[in-house]
């Protein structure tokens, strides 16, 4: 690892752990612990443009372990979203822009709310299945306009979340490529070691999901860890699932490693001793030398460069096919529901009492007609909840263009996944019978 990047490492880590210490509250060690795998996708190997955080084609990243907020925050600092230095010295506090966890809508570059562990492994899930629906409506020989990946973070209590494997099970049966999973595996939970309650095989789950599996044995080996995300990036056939050994907590002496460090502030001695453990060249709080923000404004000017071939690229495919542009313009026209109220012939209905569903999947079906982005379905229900949209083909791995999603008997992932998809841009619909919300 050369110095630059060990010390733009190091200011994640100090960043996440000054925030934590200043509020008094908050998660230390899942930031301290993931700050290279999180370094290393964001430097290298992710596409995204700092400067238009809403960049169409751009990468999406979700932090399923939403309680590692600070993480987030300090590269979305770093890499110079908006977020000031004084934004990471409000950390936790009423109105600021670094709530204890990542909320969509509020903070500039967080792709989606996430909390409850798990959650944001299923709706990483809808992204992917988007993703792939829109690159199968879109992409031409030559013009894939739509062409990104999906990744998402966390840690062992979103893999003991049942709504996770709800979730991975959907995506290796939907051969998913694009999803990439970055389990942070440290073995630590808030009571203790993951033994007293998680002894599972994961990676052997992860493979009879589907999935492609790798392991990176070393955490802070951004060689390693980037060798891995290349090769998940690679396979085309199924979502990949990266196992990132690390240890929570790293570089605190008095911490690393155990379970103390997961939700708690270090303590003002400890976060001394963890600048002088990793070479730090001040224990003021906040301090990131010139040369380290020098090193992410770069990055982020390459990064920039992405944007502007992809953009060259949609103005060649607009001109060559301005039917894709007129449906593209379709597809994400937020006023559709604007034009809807003043359609005669759409509130036309007959005079006769009918059933709810009844009315309802008559609704959907001429929704469809004019709005191209509603896709959505059913927990293996929808001949009963009348939510199965007439020629509009289903979503499988050989039909991406399909607007009928069969999510099977999974009703949590299901309402999840649809989040996903919602967040990514599409208009998402799910259903169950009402009275299994009990």
């Amino acid at each position: 690892m050369s110095t630059i990047d060990n010390m733009s490492v190091n200011a994640i880590r100090v960043l996440a752990a000054d925030a934590v210490q200043k509020a008094n509250s908050g998660h230390p060690g899942l930031p301290l612990g993931a700050a290279a795998v999180a370094y290393e996708l964001w430097a290298k190997e992710m596409k995204h443009n700092p400067a238009n955080p809403d960049w169409a084609n751009r990468d999406r990243f979700i932090l399923s372990g939403g309680h590692g907020s600070t993480l987030l925050y300090s590269l979305l600092h770093l890499f110079g979203y908006g977020l000031t230095k004084e934004d990471l010295m409000q950390f936790r506090q009423l109105d600021s822009l670094t709530p204890g966890h990542p909320e969509y809508r509020h903070t500039r570059g967080v792709e989606a709310t996430t909390g409850p562990l798990g959650a944001g492994m299923a709706m990483a899930v809808g992204m992917a299945m988007a993703e792939a629906h829109l690159a199968a409506k879109f992409n031409k020989d030559g013009y894939d306009v739509v062409d990104h990946f999906t990744y998402v973070l966390g840690g062992d209590g979103c893999l003991m979340e049942g709504i996770s494997s709800e979730a991975f099970s959907l995506a290796g049966t939907l051969g998913l490529s694009k999803l990439i999973v970055l389990y942070d595996s440290n073995k630590i939970s808030i009571e203790g070691s993951t033994d007293i309650a998680f002894t599972e095989d994961v990676e052997g789950r992860m493979k009879a999901f589907g999935f492609q599996t790798l392991t990176v044995e070393d955490g802070n080996n951004l060689e390693e860890i980037g060798k891995a995300i290349r090769a998940a990036q690679a396979e085309t056939t199924k979502p990949s699932f990266i196992i990132c050994k690390t240890q929570i907590g790293f570089g605190c002496p008095a911490k690393q490693g155990k379970a103390s460090a997961h939700g708690e502030p270090l303590g003002v001695d400890n976060v001394a001793a963890m600048k002088e453990n990793l070479g730090w060249p001040s224990t003021e709080p906040f301090f990131v030398p010139d040369e380290v923000y020098a090193n992410y404004k770069a990055i982020s000017a390459e990064k920039a460069k992405d944007e502007e071939a992809w953009n060259k690229m949609f103005a060649e495919y607009c001109a060559k096919y301005p039917e894709m542009k007129k449906a593209w313009d379709d597809m994400f026209n937020l006023d559709i529901a604007k034009d809807l109220i003043d359609n005669e012939e759409f509130w036309a209905y007959d005079e006769k009492a009918d059933a709810t569903r009844n009315l309802s999947g008559i609704v959907l079906n001429r929704l469809k007609d004019y709005v191209p982005s509603l896709i959505g379905g059913a927990a293996d229900l929808a001949p009963s909840t009348k939510t199965y949209m007439k020629d509009a083909g289903d979503f499988s791995k050989d039909n991406y263009a399909g607007r009928n999603l069969h999510f099977g008997v999974r009703e949590l992932a299901m309402a999840a996944i649809g989040n996903g998809m919602t967040l990514h841009g599409l208009r998402a619909f799910v259903s169950t019978f009402f009275v299994f919300s009990d």
